[in-house]
């Protein structure tokens, strides 16, 4: 193969790595502008106006997940001598990395189910409002509410009982409904290891509904 074979064969190779690379590139400023969009959405239903964004001259950081921190728990007490079971721990205060604040929820061909989103000490979830998801829709109580939420609920009870929490550190939890419809599931006081959970159970039990919803 002469040298100017070798030279087109490897312009043509880096074209392709450019296309690529282009291509790629659009794909995440789409998935940018999307979570932009979002945001001014969030901020608009929150009475926000877009002149009255761009006229704040300083304002605060918005809050990521790495500023959602949990008050840490109380110091340990000394080991008493006589031998007792170990008590659990409370959780670990939250602190992920490389974690978006906007996070899509979408199933496994690609359909949107809903946005989660974090404020301050909070994750809202907003479904998806052309969905309609129901609270009588299974598996949303059933699982979600009763398997997830109330065992993390009670979980954390039984920290508050040993002193490892206080009461407004508890895991809690709010379903804001519009008749039997979600409109924005509110969910306080979460850690690293439950955000994990909670991401994944949530994205799983919207996923069902929404298969039931469209039918067999």
């Amino acid at each position: 193969m002469t040298q100017d074979s070798e030279r087109i064969k490897a312009l043509i190779a880096f074209k392709k790595r450019l296309e690529d690379q282009l291509e790629k590139l659009n794909t995440e400023s789409q998935e940018v502008q999307a979570s932009l969009d979002t945001v001014n959405m969030i901020l608009l239903e929150k009475g926000f106006k877009r002149g009255d964004i761009k006229e704040i001259s300083a304002p605060p950081p918005s809050p990521t997940l790495k500023e959602v921190v949990l008050p840490t728990k109380p110091a340990e007490q000394p080991t008493p001598t006589a031998p007792v079971a170990p008590a659990p721990l409370a959780p670990a205060p939250i602190s992920v990395a490389e974690t978006e604040t906007v996070i899509p929820l979408k199933t496994m061909a690609e359909e949107p189910l809903a946005l989660m989103y974090f404020e301050r000490q909070q994750i809202h979830v907003l479904p998806d409002e052309s969905k309609n998801f129901s609270v009588n829709t299974p598996p949303f109580t059933n699982f979600l509410v009763e398997k997830v939420f109330a065992k993390m609920q009670e979980k954390d009870k039984e920290f508050v009982r040993l002193g490892q929490l206080t009461p407004d550190q508890m895991f809690s939890y709010n379903i804001v409904r519009e008749g039997e419809y979600i409109k924005e599931i509110i969910i306080k006081n979460v850690d690293e290891e439950r955000l994990k959970e909670l991401k994944s159970s949530v994205r799983w039990t919207l996923e069902k509904m929404y298969e039931k919803m469209k039918g067999p």
